[in-house]
């Protein structure tokens, strides 16, 4: 928890945008925890239906008031500029520098996030109660900014499997000074690919994407898409993985991939609290790119917090305080969780078919049957027959037909009841799997 607490000290301040040197920074940290391969896609390319824009160059900017006070300072924060400004430097009257002002009635002590990529103009955004201040006369607004002929830039990096099948984790790394809504994703993405490394096997590659939201991943898909079709078993957006609430759920659009049908399981044992959400395309982040009906890749969204629905939703109240780095661990924990089922999820086949195997050879049955060991699982289990029912559940199903989630459904339990004892059946050669199909895993 102290390295996702250092990099996310790290992190906070730069000046992220969907173009830029902070953009760029935020991956040169990144790279330091997972290695990224950095891509640049000039400005002007044609990215389906969008154009690749200018590149936004922040040096300072700050409003000055009547008296010589400053009012607002980008390097003090850098959501006083409104993302994406063009230059000024005029003197002006409040009535028509109120034209160029941002803030949040409702909350009145929050700076408000504020941008406009794709239309040019100037801006500063300040506390409403600030706002609510400021006295009749001359205001000084400068920003020192430019567009450029410059890229977009993304990254990935891989965990190759026994696979080639993939399993998506994106991310987006565009909104400057917030914590929930912009680092928590990032921060995670890093930390679980750190854990999957770790992992003895990998049954599935896994391709780890961090971009710009929208505009990258439409991006990314424009370079990878074709690839992705062919190669994605299932993935996630991952956003908003702070807060005190519990992990939720936004299924892909087809709401049947892997990881969608293992989530519904889980929810209906009761392993997780915090819900599934429909996916619909009407706001969230990038799985609308990913599951646009051209791609409609199975990828669902991950969030703790979810955007819109807590007070610090793209303001300055979204802070590390708000949100807590101990919210990011237990997402990281629950991620890993979730991707070691699907892992495990596909066909096995029963190694001795031909009627029931001697379990009490394999320490797997008691060896006597009496009144005394009906609740048994072997000798030494006394779990009312838990282990036992789900292995001879597990060696009848196992036929190269039934899913670990089909037969966790007959067993009355969530696939992670079945872990366990599909482990201990592989170990003694009683079971072989997982495969997608019968006897044969898919390259």
């Amino acid at each position: 928890m102290a390295e996702i607490n250092l990099l996310f000290d790290e992190l906070f301040p730069l000046c992220r945008s969907i173009t830029g040197q902070g953009l760029r920074d935020t991956l040169t940290l990144l790279s330091e925890k997972l290695p990224l391969e950095v891509f640049g896609i000039p400005t002007g390319t044609q990215v389906f239906d969008w154009v690749i824009p200018e590149e936004w160059v922040i040096r300072d900017a700050w409003l000055k008031g009547p008296n010589g006070e400053i009012i607002a300072n980008f390097r003090t924060n850098n959501l006083h500029i409104l993302n994406y400004s063009t230059p000024v430097n005029e003197v002006m009257p409040l009535a028509k520098l109120k034209e160029h002002l941002y803030t949040i009635p409702g909350l009145p002590d929050a700076i408000p996030y504020v941008t406009s990529y794709y239309t040019r103009r100037w801006g500063f955004c300040l506390s409403h109660k600030q706002l609510e201040q400021l006295e009749d006369g001359d205001y000084l607004a400068y920003i020192d900014s430019e567009m450029i002929n410059g890229e977009l830039n993304y990254a990935h990096a891989f965990l190759p499997g026994e696979s080639k099948r993939e399993i998506l984790i994106s991310t987006y790394i565009c909104h400057p000074s917030m914590a929930n809504n912009e680092l928590s994703g990032p921060l995670a993405a890093a930390f679980l690919y750190n854990r999957i490394a770790n992992w003895p096997n990998r049954r599935y590659t896994y391709r780890f994407v961090f971009v710009p939201e929208t505009i990258g991943s439409i991006a990314y898909l424009h370079r990878f898409g074709k690839q992705m079709k062919e190669r994605t078993h299932a993935g996630l957006v991952l956003t908003c993985l702070g807060g005190q609430k519990k992990l939720s759920y936004k299924l892909s659009r087809s709401g049947k991939n892997p990881l969608d049908r293992i989530w519904q399981q889980m929810i209906a044992h009761g392993q997780y609290e915090g819900g599934t959400r429909p996916f619909t395309p009407e706001f969230g982040s990038d799985e609308r790119q990913y599951c646009s009906p051209g791609f409609n890749l199975p990828v669902g969204q991950m969030a703790r917090t979810v955007y819109g629905d807590y007070p610090g939703y793209h303001n300055s109240l979204d802070t590390k305080e708000s949100m807590t780095i101990e919210a990011i661990q237990q997402s990281i924990d629950e991620l890993e969780s979730l991707l070691q089922m699907n892992e495990a999820e596909g066909c096995y086949i029963n190694q001795f078919p031909y009627g029931e195997v001697k379990l009490d050879k394999h320490d797997l049955y008691p060896d006597m049957n009496a009144p005394a060991t009906r609740f048994l699982s072997s000798n030494e289990i006394v779990d009312s027959r838990t282990q036992l029912n789900r292995i001879l559940m597990l060696l009848n199903y196992s036929d190269g037909k039934h899913t670990l989630l089909d037969i966790a459904e007959r067993s009355k339990c969530n696939i992670d009841g079945l872990m366990p004892y599909v482990q201990k059946l592989v170990e003694k050669g009683l079971l072989e799997g997982p495969f997608h199909e019968k006897g044969r895993e898919l390259g």
